[in-house]
């Protein structure tokens, strides 16, 4: 969650000739109406289950760097999609980056209320750090984690290309 994917994904793919997809935009063009929408009106299991549909169908294409909400990885069905056809790059984000990169987006929703009631900044860090915290265990499986922090765009996307090769090329070997 605002670690740089929809900047960072869309770079990565034209650098290595590949396609793009986000999910979350690829949901919306789907269902004709936005994430915060869809779980206003329909709940959070719907947009689990049409996530992990829309998420099963991108993954079997070649070639594709598909970006994900921060929950997506929550779900073991969906964990299991992505390591049984690719790669997963966690692009790791401190509970202070994500909170100066979200304080004032609606658009969020698990920090739309936090928004929209101007809650401190002390409730806001306890609830990322409490959601980041009760993702790590399914964050920290991937193949290739990239702090994005303090790295610039474009040596965060000539990493991840070096790792990918590196982890192809060992692949391969074997």
């Amino acid at each position: 969650m605002t670690s740089g994917k929809s900047t960072i994904g869309p770079i990565l793919a034209n650098v290595l000739g590949w396609d793009f997809f986000d999910l979350d935009k690829v949901i919306e063009k789907k269902e004709r109406q936005s994430i915060v929408d869809i779980f206003n009106e329909k709940g959070e299991s719907y947009f689990r289950e049409i996530e992990t549909k829309t998420l099963r169908e991108l993954s079997q294409l070649k070639g594709t760097i598909i970006s994900l909400g921060g929950g997506t990885l929550s779900n073991q069905i969906n964990l299991d999609i992505l390591t049984s056809t690719g790669l997963i790059i966690y692009l790791k984000t401190s509970a202070e980056m994500i909170y100066k990169r979200i304080k004032n987006k609606i658009d969020r929703p698990a920090f739309r209320d936090l928004v929209l009631n101007e809650n401190p900044e002390e409730d806001f860090l306890k609830k990322i750090e409490k959601m980041l915290n009760d993702r790590e265990p399914y964050y920290s499986q991937a193949a290739i984690t990239i702090d994005t922090d303090k790295t610039a765009i474009g040596i965060t996307v000539d990493t991840i290309v070096k790792k990918i090769k590196k982890i192809k090329y060992e692949k391969n070997k074997n």
